[in-house]
């Protein structure tokens, strides 16, 4: 009987369990497929610098997820969807991308991305400034083979920084699009969660694609370091996209400065909104569009900004510190080779700084792999005396010789893997194996360095990440000469479309009317 008994009790037990597990099988199988790739890189024409395949330390399969934590383990959105990251790289800003590391990364995400088919939906992120050698526009080549692979159906939602370019090509293959609103990027991982909700809002509730994307052109071209959204004009303009994108039948808009160091001819500012409501969307974008090109003259640097001597007697009348100085034309974190030694020579012959004695200031720096080879031959405490820089940009000036005091050499950072620190006179210089920019506090902390207590910090960078600008006593930019160089006006253009503002001032008016983007049922060569 007891026998009996349990064969009867299993029997429903089963059938429950299997109606759970069907029921959950189905569940999964109504949830969108959504690959995640990308490459990401802005990269100026006006170095000499090349960047290789490594510099984007790609990131494959789950490790992409590292990239976004809003789509972890535990997160409402990673349950939504059935996620496929395939591939991911990154590189900090530098020259020119070579043809080969381009194609092989394309090739790469190509191959990941039909191991994955059928999909419903990528999250595209990418910066939007890369380039590559003998090639136009590479994100919109990028986004073309992703097509052809894919083919239309696929929703693709693209995120971008607001230094990116968005040609026509892009704008046309992409379905939603989005770019950070504010400038530093503080807002760059809410951006990226923008894109995916609006991804997934599409896919879950069945709308389909925007029927509507509106595309203005707008012939301004600037520096990041006068468009900061931390001051005006910027800080208003950008503030004007939230309450846009309440209106009816707006999902998103987005304003891009572009990047002034590559010439070429997609790079120029462009407003782009889109969404269900045709009159809505296209008003909207020529809204911002007008109000973009009306402020244009307001743009101004986002500090005071002086050649090199001025901004050094400043920083030596200062009393409250540190004092900081951002050496921009060389700046690693816009595309500078990051190894011009202009600025240092001009440090080391200051009498100022020749003795342990004088102000105490710290150069954030410079890569030489031989130098760092050299220190670590010799160890902390040695005396060292070698050529540092202008392996690759010698343009403005030689290798420095810098002569003194190791004071620490620190291993394992994943960008410039081995950092040393010498001691010449009151200057510590900060010599990397590879380049690296110096943006938080435990950047110096861990090469027992204090930035708070020196007198002057000096560092290749434009505008300060919030950590440094928190942490300035005062702060100037100077005008030095490098790759990445502020005075537009030195720099030799010739592919851009012209006029552009600031370099033609009396341009006439540009017509700044939405122009509707097809949608991408059919691919946009």
């Amino acid at each position: 009987m007891q026998s009996k008994f349990l064969h009867f009790a299993i029997i429903p037990l089963l059938f429950a369990l299997s109606t759970a597990c069907s029921s959950q099988q189905k569940k999964e199988s109504d949830l969108p497929r959504i690959a995640i790739a990308g490459i990401a890189i802005e990269s100026s024409t006006f170095s000499p610098a090349v960047t290789h395949e490594d510099a984007f330390m790609a990131r494959y399969g789950d490790d992409v997820f590292t990239y976004y934590p809003f789509l972890d383990a535990d997160s409402a959105l990673r349950r939504q969807a059935i996620w496929l990251p395939t591939m991911r790289g990154h590189a900090m800003p530098g020259g020119i991308v070579t043809r080969e590391a381009y194609e092989s990364l394309v090739q790469q995400t190509l191959e990941k991305l039909e191991k994955v088919l059928p999909l419903d939906g990528i999250f595209l992120d990418i910066h939007g400034a890369m380039s590559v050698v003998g090639l136009d526009d590479p994100e919109g080549d990028f986004i073309v083979r992703i097509r052809e692979l894919v083919g239309t159906d696929v929703m693709i939602s693209t995120c971008m920084d607001l230094h990116g370019s968005v040609s026509w090509r892009l704008a046309k293959n992409t379905d939603l699009i989005t770019c950070f609103r504010m400038a530093p990027h503080e807002d760059a991982l809410i951006s990226k969660q923008r894109a995916v909700e609006n991804l997934l809002d599409r896919l879950i509730n069945k709308h389909g694609k925007p029927p509507y994307k509106a595309w203005v052109p707008v012939p301004i071209l600037l520096p990041g370091e006068k468009t900061s959204t931390r001051v005006e004009p910027g800080k208003s303009l950008y503030a004007m996209i939230e309450p846009i994108v309440e209106w009816e039948g707006v999902t998103d808009a987005s304003i891009w400065m572009s990047y002034p160091w590559a010439d070429e001819p997609r790079n120029h500012g462009v407003v782009m909104v889109y969404g269900d409501h045709k009159e809505n969307v296209g008003r909207a974008a020529e809204k911002l569009a007008q109000r973009f090109w009306d402020v244009r003259h307001d743009f101004e640097f986002v500090a005071p900004t002086a050649y090199l001597d001025e901004c050094l007697n400043q920083a030596l009348a200062a009393t409250d510190h540190p004092f900081i100085i951002s050496d921009m034309g060389d700046n690693p974190t816009a595309g500078g080779a990051g190894d011009v030694t202009w600025t240092l020579h001009q440090l080391l012959a200051r009498k100022e700084f020749k003795t342990e004695k004088g102000p105490s200031l710290i150069y954030a720096s410079l890569p030489d792999e031989e130098f760092v080879a050299e220190a670590v031959k010799l160890g902390v405490g040695s005396t060292i005396s070698a050529y540092a820089g202008a392996r690759v940009d010698d343009r403005y000036a030689s290798p420095v010789k810098v002569s003194g005091t190791i004071l620490s050499i620190v291993h394992g950072d994943r960008r410039a893997e081995t950092e040393v620190v010498v001691q010449t006179g009151s200057i510590k210089v900060i010599i990397t194996k590879k380049r690296k920019p110096y943006h938080f506090e435990n950047d110096f902390v861990n090469l027992e360095l204090n930035p708070r207590e020196t007198d002057i910090l000096v560092v290749k960078i434009g505008y300060l990440v919030p950590e440094l600008y928190d942490m300035r006593g005062g702060w100037i930019m100077a005008l030095t000469p490098g790759g990445v160089d502020q005075d537009l006006h030195r720099l030799e253009y010739n592919r851009i479309n012209r006029p552009m503002f600031p370099l033609d001032k009396d341009m006439e008016t540009p017509d700044l009317k939405a122009r509707f983007v097809p949608l991408s049922d059919e691919i946009g060569y």
